[in-house]
């Protein structure tokens, strides 16, 4: 079927059937082209087209639920209860995504981690650098969001740094998708998280990596980083203003006891209040230096607690939980039936029921053939049901041994 959408409509997998301009008048060598990526839509928006024909037999349709913009999320979501969404399916299946979404993330760590060592030797930081790995992220998470939230999950603690990064750069994607923000502000967001850390190049490494309590002076000094990073990029005239604000706002709280501006309320911009949620979670569930990461279930449980006390914004804080699951995937979970399962899949309709692989007997205390147990499948209901979170250290899992392969 042939339809007329606008720009602020497109969206990765919609296919362009016509652009309403002459050939001269846009940037393709073609009238008729999938696309695949964002920077495709940022040529579009650019090139100053109003409308475009898609073929949805051919690509992509237009979203069947409208935009949801900040002032109209709803007053009350439930992070507990199972919740049907109208969004798209995923385009490919977990295991085939994992490969795929692997090596994006790969990527996304040496390019994160060359900038760093550009920076510390005084470089100038090559931002530009940054959009096609977060473009292949934004692919990655729109094909199969499961698959690269999964592997953010497998951290090793002397790596933190850069693939903090990258996973507050995946979760920004995800919990704008979870909005329906468009697709070329889920990019500058993308962007602003894979940037958001940039100015702790400037703290001594004996402050960053201190293993007990900071001193108000330290921690002066650790305050700086927000600073310094917005100094470093704000030369930089590639980084989209929305991916600034990520930068120069994710440690803002919205009762003004965030720094460094001690914003409060709407002073702080939507996407500062989805940084400051999505950097304190991926902190706090990750391992450092000075302290163990805590279980994702147990970090959920906390943002609804500090959102009660005006910390978090409280409706994002729900959106948030809907976006990664009640049990993010990558996540051990101890099962009724005696055994220990992975989380491999959220399905957004069933958040209390995910997609498990079924890995580790406790009654024998060793590991067994894995098995795929789908809890949102009606015939396993009353089967078997999630008791509690574990830690893979308890038992000496190694997660990537069931996600990756």
């Amino acid at each position: 079927m042939i339809k007329q959408v606008r720009v602020d409509e497109l969206r990765i997998g919609m296919y362009v059937h016509r652009l309403e301009a002459s050939w001269v008048d846009h940037p393709f060598l073609r009238n008729q082209f999938k696309i695949n990526q964002i920077s495709d839509i940022n040529k579009i928006r650019k090139s100053g087209i109003k409308a475009i024909l898609i073929d949805t037999e051919k690509g992509l349709d237009i979203e069947k639920q409208p935009a949801v913009e900040p002032s109209a999320l709803p007053a009350q979501v439930e992070p507990v209860e199972d919740r049907a969404e109208n969004s798209t399916k995923p385009q490919s299946s977990l295991q085939e995504e994992m490969v795929k979404a692997n090596q994006v993330r790969q990527e996304a760590g040496r390019v994160i981690t060359d900038i760093m060592a550009d920076a510390r030797l005084g470089k100038r930081i090559e931002t530009e650098r940054v959009t096609p790995v977060v473009e292949e992220m934004l692919a990655s998470i729109f094909r199969n969001q499961d698959a690269f939230l999964g592997l953010t999950r497998i951290r090793q603690m002397d790596q933190y740094t850069f693939e903090h990064s990258v996973s507050v750069s995946a979760l920004m994607i995800a919990f704008a998708k979870k909005l329906q923000l468009d697709q070329a502000t889920i990019w500058e967001l993308g962007v602003g998280g894979i940037l958001h850390d940039i100015g702790k190049l400037q703290v001594p490494e004996k402050i960053l990596n201190k293993p007990g309590r900071l001193t108000d002076q330290e921690f002066e000094v650790m305050r700086g980083h927000v600073g310094f990073g917005y100094k470093m990029i704000d030369e930089a005239e590639t980084i989209p203003r929305r991916a600034r604000q990520v930068i120069l706002q994710h440690h803002e709280r919205l009762n003004g006891s965030g720094y460094p501006g001690r914003l409060s309320g709407e002073e702080i911009s939507l996407y500062g209040k989805m940084a400051a949620i999505v950097d304190v979670y991926d902190a706090i569930t990750s391992d450092r230096v000075y302290h163990k990461g805590k279980l994702p279930s147990v970090v959920l449980r906390q943002l609804v607690e500090w959102s009660g006390e005006g910390v978090f914004d409280a409706e994002l804080v729900q959106r948030f939980i809907q976006c990664v699951g009640i049990y993010p995937v990558g996540s051990l979970v101890a099962l009724e039936s005696q055994r220990l399962a992975v989380v491999v899949a959220s399905p957004q309709k069933a958040l209390l029921n995910p997609v498990l692989k079924v890995i580790y007997d406790l009654r024998k205390q060793r590991l067994i053939p894995p098995e795929v147990l789908d809890l949102t499948d009606s015939v396993s209901d009353g089967e078997d049901r999630i008791v509690k979170p574990v830690s893979p250290e308890e038992y000496n899992i190694r997660i990537e041994d069931y996600l990756v392969h």
